[in-house]
């Protein structure tokens, strides 16, 4: 998910369902071993209900382990000494994790239900063919705002966060590729963008919103928007949805003139081991039915579209979190950028919180 931070509630939860000998961990190869599946996931990404029913039938044991940012994946995967069997990054981390030759191919022939895959959410950039990928949520990147603060449908485009009308009442999350983005799309600019003049500008665009930002924050933007703290926030789908849910004042809204599409994948790293029970858990998450279930636990949206149809009509006809196709046509993944590109980008992000 694109970036839920771990929830210690849940992960208990998860631990108390899931709790199994690290004996297994260690000493399990190949299918031969301990019936073991070892997932590393996002904190909350998964349905505990699903993976319980997982475990009753197949009979697969699950252990998961839990990252709080693609780059913290990344250099467990790249460090070595693990035995994970699916991770799920982001768009760009799937081509970087290839690149670095950290997956291994899906084997398409032991998948099933792939037709129920948007063929949208497949084919993409960064993993041409889905050879290494399959899609497991997506979302998107957008203004949540509060109705007691803000005319209803007034809001609709990134430039009118710099109205001086929302002085000191804009919460940001805290993400140096998402805001940098934000203020990129706002100009007409790729969210790619490699060119430093234009990420200078996207900089100094930031730094006269500075008036407007009340706090840049991480996981507990939900908690405060949930509780009339701001009366606008810049953050993801999934995020803004838990905070519709707990208040009946918020909207969320995807500028239609371009923001970030984000797609977390399924994915092989080189040290899996237990293909069998692999095989059986993509397929197993890929019904229709457990993909719902598990749509609805989470908050995102699925890229299963036969599970879609199966979600209460106010989710899926929701435009807030299924957006229309002239809105998803104006949506940019992000591109997997060089060390000294992501550098930059940080960089220019640390000079606006300084300023702010």
């Amino acid at each position: 998910m694109k970036r839920l931070l771990v929830l210690i509630g849940s992960l208990l939860a998860v631990c108390g369902l899931l709790a199994y000998s690290s004996h297994a961990l260690s000493t399990s190869s190949g299918d031969t071993g301990s019936k073991v599946l070892n997932l590393y996931n996002w904190g909350d990404y998964i349905d505990p209900q699903l993976l319980k029913a997982f475990q009753q039938e197949t009979g697969y044991h699950v252990n998961v382990e839990t990252f709080d940012s693609n780059e913290a994946m990344y250099t467990k995967l790249k460090q070595g000494g693990t035995h994970y069997d699916l991770t799920v990054p982001s768009d760009y981390m799937v081509n970087k994790l290839k690149e670095a030759h950290l997956l291994q191919p899906i084997d398409k022939s032991r998948l099933t239900g792939l037709a129920n895959l948007d063929p949208q959410f497949l084919n993409k950039s960064y993993d041409p063919g889905n050879r290494y990928s399959l899609p497991y949520f997506w979302g998107t990147l957008g203004i949540v705002y509060n109705d007691q603060f803000v005319k209803p449908g007034s809001l609709q485009h990134w430039s009118q966060l710099w109205s001086p009308k929302y002085r000191d009442q804009i919460m940001l999350i805290d993400s140096a590729r998402d805001i940098l983005g934000m203020a990129l799309a706002e100009q007409g600019h790729s969210m790619n963008t490699t060119d430093p003049g234009t990420l200078l500008a996207a900089t100094k665009k930031l730094d006269a919103l500075s008036p407007n930002v009340k706090a840049v924050v991480a996981d507990e933007i939900k908690m405060y928007m949930s509780q009339n703290e701001a009366a606008v926030a810049v953050d993801w789908s999934g995020e803004a949805a838990e905070m519709l849910s707990n208040n009946p004042h918020l909207h969320y809204v995807v500028p239609n003139e371009g923001s970030n599409l984000w797609i977390d994948n399924l994915v092989i790293p080189k040290s899996a081991q237990h293909y069998q029970a692999i095989y059986a858990f993509l397929n197993f998450m890929n019904r229709p039915a457990n993909a719902a279930q598990n749509a609805e636990y989470i908050g995102y949206a699925t890229p299963n579209r036969r599970a879609k149809a199966l979600l209460p009509a106010k989710i899926r006809n929701d435009p807030q979190f299924y957006p229309d196709d002239r809105t998803l046509r104006h949506l940019q993944i992000y591109r997997n950028l060089s060390p000294q590109l992501v550098q930059l980008y940080n960089d220019r992000y640390l000079e606006f919180k300084m300023h702010h």
